[in-house]
């Protein structure tokens, strides 16, 4: 299973950590979502010794999970934050993160939003178009405050994953075409209220390459020489996120792979390193717990074992193909051939087509795996379902 050893049989029962999963179901009845605190612990740790060698500041991207207590538990540990809305700064500075350790996304962010990113003084506002700088520049002149702004360089490098959750390449929305760089600057140049200190990419998620990471820092960091070159002190390198995480059979690359190719080229820019791992740091570190309501079978022998959970708890198999495994929290030796499903009222609402798993009977409860990201947070309450807590 891709779920961390912090999930594990005892007894024959599932356990995240030391706490029977029945017992939470008990408490807190189904769909539910529950996570290893020392999971993402792990995971944080991995990830700084990977790239300790560089003077850094990892921020956990938000919107993977905005659970406040996950948000806690990596600002307690060090972890800075990358955030995309007004919603999700608030949600970081409500979980104790501070400012000076937030960084701010997005493609379109209001004009309100940008006040009050700007009115928290964050560490930096990353911008993704020309139209964007000049509404940046307008609020801080309304401020009476300079901007921290980094772009976001689109640097046109396809990575290989899936096409909904790719963004480094020019056919996205994303960023600021690498070869629009110089005119960019050149207006930055103009802009009165903006202090431009940083340079930012996001090449997507779930990336199993080392490659295109390293080919797109080579383009970063040729713009960060064409910006001094234009006068410019670029103090920080963003390099953004996307490092995989299991959610089947297939491993995912160590991150100490991707240290090796990135390290020696980002030391020598004597610049602060700025990463935005999300899924990286929480994909595991939940299980979506349900519990069986129904088994089927039509007359062609087709079974189908309906949960509690559906796609408005987990929409990433409808939407991206993904492979979750589902586990009995029973642990059995029976096996089955089945379609599991929600109850929702569309033919997408499903988890798995013809999965071959542990078998669970009706009135049982199952773990769907790997859900800690882009799960509760891409919940919504369609068929006016209530939210699993």
């Amino acid at each position: 299973m891709p779920t961390d050893s912090f999930f594990h049989y005892k007894r024959r029962r599932l356990h995240c950590e030391a706490i029977p999963l029945e017992t939470l179901a008990a408490k807190f009845q189904t769909p539910l979502f529950v996570t290893s605190k020392h999971s993402i612990l792990g995971q944080f740790e991995k990830f700084e010794h990977a790239f300790g060698a560089l003077p850094h500041l990892t921020c956990y991207s938000v919107k993977a999970n905005f659970n406040l207590a996950v948000i806690r538990t990596l600002v307690e540990a060090g972890s800075g934050l990358d955030v995309n809305s007004a919603g999700e700064l608030y949600r970081a500075l409500k979980a104790g993160g501070t400012p000076e350790k937030i960084i701010m996304a997005g493609v379109g962010k209001t004009a309100e939003e940008i006040e009050y990113a700007l009115r928290k003084k964050i560490l930096m506002l990353k911008a993704e178009s020309v139209s964007e700088l000049k509404v940046i520049d307008y609020v801080a002149a309304k401020l009476k405050v300079k901007a921290r702004v980094g772009l976001r360089i689109n640097p046109n490098v396809l990575a290989e994953t899936h096409p909904y959750i790719t963004t480094g390449d020019n056919r996205q929305k994303f960023g600021i075409d690498e070869e629009q760089s110089e005119q960019v600057l050149r207006l930055v140049k103009k802009l009165t209220h903006i202090h431009l200190t940083g340079l930012e990419m996001h090449l997507g998620s779930q990336i199993f390459d080392t490659k295109p990471y390293l080919e797109a820092t080579h383009k970063l960091l040729a713009v960060r020489q064409l910006a001094a070159s234009m006068g410019f002190e670029i103090t920080h390198i963003d390099v953004g996120g996307g490092f995989p995480v299991s959610y089947s059979d297939q491993p995912a690359t160590d991150i100490n792979m991707f240290a090796e190719q990135l390290v020696p080229v980002l030391k020598a820019s004597g610049a602060r390193i700025l990463f935005e791992p999300g899924r990286y740091l929480v994909g595991n570190a939940s299980v979506l717990l349900t519990k069986v309501l129904y088994r089927k079978e039509n007359s062609r022998g087709k079974k189908f074992m309906v949960l509690d959970a559906a796609m408005t708890e987990l929409i990433r198999p409808t939407l991206y193909g993904a492979y979750h495994d589902i586990l009995p929290v029973k642990e059995t030796s029976r096996k089955v051939i089945i379609d599991v499903v929600g109850p929702v009222c569309e033919s997408g609402d499903f988890f798995a087509k013809e999965r071959g798993m542990a078998d669970a009977a009706e009135g049982d409860l199952v773990a769907i795996t790997s859900a800690g990201a882009y799960g509760a947070v891409m919940s919504s309450n369609y068929n006016a379902r209530l939210r699993a807590a």
